[in-house]
């Protein structure tokens, strides 16, 4: 049985790199693409007590860090911008928000932290240009 759940490693990492990719795609997606979205980030984020510019990092870290983590491409540089944006998200606003917040920030922190340790795996762009 351990064997046969081994072999299934590749689709693991495939499906926790799918996972949030696209929650951080479609999350960047509502931040940088609509007119006028992008500047109202910075506005929220410099109403955390952050730079504003910071809410461009962090929008376009999800959307295109999301878009990288789909396709497996530079996945520990997307995953490592990944975690930092969510734990930041979590200790700024996560935990001010109750359970139904910060267990999605913790989870998605979760997923991007372990891809950062153990990369994209087999079925990724990283693997097939030979960046792991």
């Amino acid at each position: 049985m351990t064997k046969w759940l081994n072999s299934l490693q590749p689709f693991g990492a495939l499906l926790m790199r799918l996972a949030l990719g696209l929650s951080m795609t479609v999350h960047g997606y509502d931040r940088v693409v609509p007119h006028g979205a992008l500047n109202h980030f910075g506005h929220t984020i410099a109403g955390l007590g952050l730079p504003y510019c910071l809410g461009y990092v962090s929008a376009y870290t999800e959307f295109v860090g999301g878009i990288l983590l789909v396709l497996g491409l530079l996945t520990r540089f997307a995953a490592g911008m990944v975690a930092i944006n969510m734990l930041v998200a979590f200790f700024l606003v996560g935990i001010h928000q109750g359970f139904g917040i910060y267990n999605y920030i913790l989870a998605l922190a979760a997923l991007a932290i372990m891809l950062l340790f153990y990369g994209a795996g087999s079925l990724s762009l990283d693997r097939k240009l030979g960046f792991s």
